[in-house]
C-alpha cells in the first residue's frame, strides 16, 4: 500500500499493514512518532517518561522475529503504556514524587503481550498519582491537556494516553480504569475507549485486586484499532482471581468489528444513581443524539429506570479509600503524596474491616441486581460524563480535598457502576459541542459480551464517521498551529 498521508495520520491498522508492505519500516515509524511526540509533549503533558532508545532497539529487533511473530495484526505499531503499569527497565513512577526512582524488574502480564503482538513502545504515559483522580495531574509531570483545547483538562486517569492517541503521538495505547479512567479521557479526547470485562486482560503479576474494579483496556481513534489491541491484551494468566469466557475458536474481537450487530434492543437512561448531580444539558444533547442514530440504524431503543440506587456511592467510597492504599509508601516518603492522594488514603485508614466487607457485598449485591434489571437489553445507553470538559485548573488541590472530591463525583457518576458489575463498557465519540469540544456517550454490553458493543460502534463509526474530525489535529505539526 502506498503512504500519502502522514504516518501519525494512519490508523494503527494502516500503519501495521504499510510496514507489511515494506511501505514504512518500523524504525521509521518510531523515530516518526517520537518526533511527534517531542513536538507535542511539553504543551500537552501526554508522557511521564519517553524512552527513545528502548523504542528503537524493539523496532530494529523486529526485522529479526520469523514471518510468523510478525503476522499480528499491529506489528510495528508506536503505542505506550500508562504509568500505573510496571514495565521492566522503565521509571514507572505510578504519577508520584514518592516513586520517581522506581524502576520494575519484571513487566506486567498486559505489558509483556503488547510486546509479544510486535507493539513497540514509546514511552509511558501521564496519569494522576495512583490512578485515584478522573483527570490527570501529578508533581512528576504535571496535567495532560484537552488536545481540542488545552485550557481543559484531558480527563482522567488514563489522560495522557488518550493525548498522546488524539495527538496523534502513537495511534493507540494501553489504558486502565477503575471507575472511568479509560471511558472518561476518551469522552473528553474524543476517542474509542474500551473498557473489557473483569478479567478479560490480566491485570497480573503485580496488580492491586482487592476490590475487582480496575481492568486495562484499549483506547483508540477507530473501533477497529481498539478491537486489535483488546486482542493483543486479551486473555488470562495462571493464578488470575477473575477470568471472562475466551471468545469461540478463530473469533477475534477485530472480527467483531466488520460484522452487523443484527437488531438490538436498547435501554437508555440519563439520571445517575449519584445523589446531587445534575447532568449539563450538552452531555444530555449528545445522548439524545446517539439514541437518534442508533433508532435510524433499525435497533429498539427504550428509556429504563436508573439500574442503581443512591447508596452504591458510599459502597465504591469505602472501597476506593482502602483501595488507595494498594501502594505501599515509606512513611518518610508520605509527604511527597498530593493532597487528595493523601486524603483517599487517610479516609482508607479509617474504614474498618466490617465496613470494608459490607462494601464489597454491597456493591456485589447492587451489581446483581442492576443486571438483572437490565437482562432484556443486549446494550444500555448512557452519558459518559454528566458534565463538559472542565478546566484544568478546576481541580486544583490546594484547597479542602472534599471540594475537589465533590467536583470529580460528576464525571464517574455514570462509569464507575460498571466497575462494580464488572461488565464490558465503551465511550464512543459521536457529538461535538457548537465550541468542537467532544461529548461521547457510553454503550455498556452484557457480561463478558465486548463483541456486541464493538460490533454496535463499528456500525455507528461507519453510519457517522468521526476520523474527519480529527483532521485539525493530525495536521498541527507543532502545538502553536492548534490555536484557534
Amino acid at each position: 500500500m502506498s503512504t500519502p498521508t502522514a504516518p501519525h495520520a494512519l490508523t494503527a491498522l494502516e500503519q501495521a499493514a504499510a510496514v507489511r508492505a515494506g511501505d514504512l519500516a518500523p524504525e521509521e515509524l518510531v523515530r516518526h512518532h517520537l518526533a511527534r511526540a517531542e513536538a507535542f509533549d511539553e504543551s500537552f503533558g501526554a508522557f511521564v517518561t519517553r524512552t527513545p532508545e528502548a523504542a528503537l532497539s524493539a523496532a530494529a529487533a523486529l526485522r529479526e522475529r520469523s514471518d510468523a511473530e510478525r503476522a499480528s495484526p499491529l506489528s510495528g505499531v508506536p503505542t505506550a503504556v500508562k504509568d500505573l503499569t510496571d514495565t521492566a527497565g522503565v521509571a514507572t513512577t505510578y504519577g508520584s514524587k514518592a516513586f520517581v526512582a522506581h524502576v520494575p524488574t519484571a513487566d506486567a502480564h498486559s505489558v509483556s503481550r503488547l510486546r509479544a503482538a510486535g507493539t513497540i513502545s514509546i514511552g509511558k504515559t501521564n496519569t494522576p498519582e495512583f490512578g485515584c483522580c478522573c483527570y490527570t495531574d501529578n508533581d512528576v509531570k504535571g496535567p495532560a491537556r484537552n488536545p481540542w483545547d488545552p485550557a481543559l483538562s484531558a480527563g482522567g486517569s488514563s489522560g495522557g494516553s488518550a493525548v498522546a492517541v488524539a495527538l496523534g503521538l502513537v495511534p493507540v495505547a494501553h489504558a486502565s480504569d477503575g471507575g472511568g479512567s479509560i471511558r472518561i479521557p476518551a469522552s473528553a479526547c474524543g476517542l474509542f475507549g474500551i473498557k473489557p470485562s473483569r478479567g478479560r486482560v490480566s491485570s497480573g503479576p503485580a496488580g492491586a485486586e482487592v476490590t475487582g474494579l480496575a481492568v486495562q483496556g484499549p483506547l483508540a481513534r477507530s473501533v477497529r484499532d481498539a478491537a486489535a489491541l483488546l486482542d493483543a491484551l486479551a486473555g488470562p494468566e495462571p493464578g488470575d482471581p477473575h477470568w471472562a469466557p475466551p471468545l469461540p475458536e478463530g473469533e477475534t474481537f477485530l472480527g467483531h468489528a466488520d460484522r452487523s450487530p443484527g437488531r438490538l434492543r436498547i435501554g437508555r437512561y440519563a439520571s445517575p444513581a449519584a445523589e446531587g448531580v445534575t447532568v449539563d444539558p450538552e452531555c444530555v444533547a449528545a445522548w439524545e443524539h446517539a439514541s437518534a442514530l442508533l433508532e435510524s440504524l433499525g435497533h429498539d431503543v427504550e428509556d429504563i429506570p436508573t439500574p442503581f440506587g443512591p447508596e452504591i456511592g458510599d459502597h465504591f467510597v469505602s472501597a476506593w479509600g482502602v483501595q488507595s492504599l494498594g501502594y505501599a509508601v515509606e512513611p518518610d516518603r508520605e509527604a511527597l503524596l498530593r493532597p487528595v492522594t493523601r486524603a483517599w488514603r487517610e479516609y482508607g485508614r479509617t474504614v474498618s474491616g466490617e465496613r470494608f466487607a459490607a462494601a464489597v457485598t454491597g456493591m456485589q449485591r447492587a451489581s446483581r441486581r442492576a443486571v438483572r434489571a437490565t437482562a432484556a437489553y443486549d446494550v444500555v445507553l448512557t452519558p459518559t460524563l454528566a458534565t463538559v470538559p472542565r478546566p484544568v485548573e478546576y481541580f486544583d488541590e490546594s484547597g479542602d480535598p472534599l471540594v475537589n472530591l465533590h467536583r470529580q463525583s460528576a464525571f464517574s457518576a455514570f462509569t464507575s457502576p460498571y466497575n462494580m458489575t464488572g461488565q464490558p463498557a465503551v465511550n464512543v465519540p459521536l457529538y461535538w459541542t457548537a465550541g468542537d469540544v467532544p461529548i461521547g456517550v457510553q454503550l455498556v454490553g452484557r457480561p463478558a459480551d465486548e463483541a456486541t458493543l464493538i460490533a454496535l460502534s463499528a456500525q455507528l463509526e461507519e453510519a457517522l464517521p468521526w476520523r474527519d474530525r480529527y483532521a485539525r489535529l493530525l495536521s498541527a505539526s507543532a502545538p502553536a498551529a492548534l490555536a484557534g
